[in-house]
């Protein structure tokens, strides 16, 4: 957890870096667009390498929280194919509007920043550690044979509805769209309803 100042620092710098772009996140703009006094930033963060890692910190933090309840639960019980489906379109929708879209975007900013700078990229890769956990529960969950392969893969699946969405040419998805994309997903990777492993077992009592 970081201290309320620091976060008030990193949600700033996530509002510009989805404004303005990295070129646009400084020290000095964060005091000013925060409404701190000058130096507020730099005092918490000296450098500008130290200013992305407690913003990309503060990122990640944001979306475990967002996505948490996306795991546990269903990892327990078991899950649909349908409310999988229903569930991770509402997620994805909530990740491209309102302030979860400009985190979405900052994330992408840093995601570019990280493979210059080895700092963010251990940062990074263990978010992205996190949200592989939970794809793979889920996909556990909804009955997946191999869950490890295809919650990566759902991961990348997600991702790149993500990115299309925002920075594609196409339009942007409503939610029955991306409900469908995902069922259309889960469709291709997991068992057919009915299916027992195997698939050579003998009908019941003779009969066919």
């Amino acid at each position: 957890m970081i201290s309320p100042r620091a976060r008030l620092v990193a949600d700033t710098a996530i509002a510009l870096l989805a404004e303005r772009g990295m070129r646009g996140l400084t020290h000095r703009a964060v005091d000013a667009a925060a409404g701190l006094p000058p130096g507020s930033a730099s005092n918490l963060a000296r450098t500008r390498a130290a200013l992305l890692e407690l913003t990309l910190t503060r990122l990640t933090e944001l979306e475990r929280d967002h996505f948490a309840g996306a795991a546990g639960a269903p990892a327990s019980r078991g899950v649909s194919r349908e409310d999988a489906a229903a569930g991770l379109a509402r997620l994805l929708r909530a990740q491209l509007t309102g302030d979860r879209r400009r985190a979405t975007v900052a994330r992408y900013e840093l995601a570019l920043e990280a493979t210059r700078r080895p700092e963010l990229r251990v940062i990074y890769d263990e978010a992205g550690r996190g949200f592989r956990r939970i794809a793979r529960a889920l996909m556990a969950a909804a009955g997946s044979p191999d869950p490890d392969t295809h919650g990566v893969r759902l991961v990348a699946f997600a991702e790149g509805l993500m990115f299309d969405a925002i920075a594609g040419a196409g339009p942007e998805p409503g939610p029955d769209e991306l409900r469908a994309a995902i069922a259309g997903y889960l469709d291709g990777v997991l068992p057919a309803p009915g299916h027992r492993p195997g698939g050579n077992e003998k009908p019941e009592d003779g009969k066919v």
